[in-house]
Formats: structure tokens, sequence, C-alpha cells
């Protein structure tokens, strides 16, 4: 079977720890208020959830991507508001950086960020670009020294409380994908300007917001990667992140398992626990049953990254599944809890609202399909999972 080691099951033990212990007091206040989660944020950063893969001469916790899926899985199970902001800063912003950026640019931000004395957003998504990546509208007009920003970015998560973005942006424009270029842009910095809260189904105490960048000086320094390398960064970026939504769907999924078994066993009908009555059981079996699948898939991603293997196809086959379940078994819980899924003080209707955006953001699942099919038709092999044998 696959075994966890000690290290992974202690980071995966004070994960749910503290989302039982910190997170879940307060949360069904901060989710109908729409509260950004400010100090348990700043717990998680010093707990070293916020930076968990980068290196620790870079200020991180070194650990491997299944270690943060575990992590992710049971802060999910609680809180997705806090761990969305968990999984950007991790998965899109502090892994891109270390992994493409200069030794000058990892120098100035990267510790900041993977401590969490700086918060870091994502910005790719605009009006009139989400799935279609190369339809960038925000320019960057290469000025020789500097280039200046224009644009608007839209579903910016951490948007209000970052104060890095990776942005990106077209520069050559006659060049298409290949004219599109990655930015570090401080938000300190003249022209940068923080668009409303957007009020939301789900996640809704995660800060999202539009950017504005109007004649945005950035320094040449800034710009990660060569020329037009912009396009392929974020493909590579969100191809890790999407093991990181995964995770977020299957730790929601996992609550909700969780928190209908335990009220199927406390609910009565008919004189018996609910739990024994063979309609809400076979409920109960089929959540367990893809739940598992959608762990072992999202697990295997995360080793395969781990591993340095292609896993481009596994991260979208994993959140594709993951989502999947999530929505499909939220309703299950809901439907299980009765009348007392339709209101907040049980949890589930909320696990449930927070279950669509998994299907959404960082690749839709009509996204998740094509870069599926074109892993299909391309002959990716199927890599199994690590087996380890315990003999006595």
């Amino acid at each position: 079977m696959f075994v966890l080691t000690e290290e992974q099951l202690a980071v995966k033990e004070a994960a749910r720890e503290f989302a039982q212990s910190e997170l879940k007091p307060g949360v069904i206040a901060r989710d109908s208020k729409m509260e950004y989660p400010k100090e348990q944020v700043r717990k998680m950063a010093e707990l070293g959830f916020l930076g968990m893969m980068v290196k620790p001469e870079n200020g991180g916790g070194g650990m491997d991507t299944l270690s943060y899926v575990l992590a992710m899985e049971e802060i999910s199970k609680v809180d997705n508001s806090c761990s969305v902001i968990m999984s950007v800063n991790n998965s899109l912003v502090c892994w891109g950086l270390e992994k493409f950026g200069t030794a000058d640019q990892k120098a100035k931000y990267l510790s900041k960020l993977a401590t969490g004395e700086w918060i870091g957003a994502f910005c790719l998504s605009e009006p009139e670009a989400g799935s279609d990546a190369t339809s960038q509208r925000t320019t960057a007009v290469d000025m020789g020294d500097h280039y200046v920003l224009n644009g608007t970015k839209n579903w910016i998560t951490n948007g209000g409380t970052s104060k890095l973005h990776i942005v990106i942006a077209q520069t050559n424009p006659e060049k298409k994908h290949r004219g599109i270029n990655a930015f570090l842009v401080e938000t300190s910095w003249d022209g940068v300007v923080i668009g409303g809260k957007e009020d939301k189904l789900g996640i809704r105490s995660s800060d999202t917001h539009t950017i504005m960048y109007t004649d945005v000086k950035v320094p040449k320094e800034n710009r990660i990667g060569e020329d037009g390398f912009g396009f392929k960064f974020a493909m590579q970026v969100l191809s890790g992140g999407r093991i990181g939504i995964a995770a977020q769907a299957l730790g929601i999924a996992a609550g909700a398992l969780e928190l209908a078994v335990a009220y199927s066993k406390e609910r009565e009908a008919f004189g018996k626990p609910i739990s024994q009555h063979q309609a809400i059981a076979f409920k109960l079996a089929d959540m367990a049953t893809d739940i598992e699948a959608a762990r072992l898939m999202v697990y295997r991603a995360a080793w395969m990254k781990d591993q340095g293997l292609n896993f481009d196809s596994a991260s979208a086959m994993a959140k594709l599944m993951a989502s999947s379940v999530a929505m499909k078994h939220t309703v299950e819980a809901v439907q299980i809890h009765g009348g007392y899924g339709f209101v907040k003080e049980y949890h589930v209707e909320r696990l449930m609202r927070d279950a669509k955006i998994t299907q959404i953001y960082e690749g839709t699942s009509e996204v998740q399909k094509i870069v599926i099919s074109r892993g299909v038709l391309n002959g990716e092999l199927y890599i199994p999972m690590p087996i380890e044998t315990n003999t006595h």
C-alpha cells in the first residue's frame, strides 16, 4: 500500500489540529460577513503553512508537494477561504518565483512571501481573458530600462491584502502568446489600484478583487525569465497550482463526509440512527469510495511532481476528479442532514457553496479536459504510485 512517512503524517496532524482549533471557531461568522481571516492567516504563517515547499535557505519549510497536499486537505475540510489564500501563496507565487526567478528576485521577495511577511497574488485572468490565457489585453511596453504596465485583472485571490503581484501581460502582440511576459509588481507602486471586494457564492472571506494598472513603471529586472517566457511560465505554474486546488476540493469532500457520518450516527428516524437505514448507508459508501479515488489521484499527482516527472495530465485529472467529487458529495451531505443541512450552523451548506469554485478557478473543468486529451493524444505514459511492501 502507499505509506506516508512519519514526517508527512506529522504535517497532516498539525494541519488538522490547527484547522479544528483555530479555524473552525468563527468560520461561519467570517463567511457570513465576508471578513478576511487576518489573524488566522498570521497563525498559518507562524506555523509555516504559507511557504511549505520553499527551500529553507529562502525562508521556507523545504517540504515536498505531498506534505503540502496533506496540509491543504485538512485545512480545506474546515475553511476554504484560508486554504485558497494558502494555495495561491504556495503554488502560484512562491513556487513560480523559486523555480523561475533570478537570485536577486528571490533574495528580494521570496523569504518575505514564504514567511508570510508578505502575501502574494497571481494576476492572469482578465475581463475577456479567463480560460483563454493567450488573449491578454494588459500590456507592458518596453521602455528600455523599464516597462510601462497598463490593464485590468479580475478575480484575483489575495487581491486586497497582497504586497506582491505576479502579473501576466502582453509585450509584443505580433508574437501572440510568444510575446507575453510575467512581472513582479509591488502593490505600493504608483498606478496600482485595488478595486472593490467581490461578493461571492463561496470562499466568501477570502479577498477577491479587480486590480487596475495605470502607467505602472516596472523595472526590467522584475521580469521573470527571458523575453516572451510569460505564457510558458503561467502554464507551468498553473499546472502545479492545480494540485493545490485538487487538494482543496478533496478536503471539501472529505470534510463533508466526516460531518455526514457524525450526523447520521446521531440523528434518529423510525427508531434507529439514520446511518442504519440503507438509503443513508449507501450514500455514505458512495461518498467514501469516490473520495478515496480522488485522494489517490491527488496524492499521485503530488508524488509525480516531487519525482520531477511530467505531471501536467496528472494534475489536470486530479483537479477534474476531485472537484467533481466535491460538488457531488457536498450536495449529498446536505441531503443527509435534511433541513439542518440547509442552515449555516451545520457547516455543510458552506462546503457545498465552496465546492463550486474548484470546478472553475485555475482552469475550468472544461480546460482540464483539453489538457488531459492532449496528454492522451501525445502518448503520455501512466506512472504508478510508489509501492512500499512491509515485511515481517
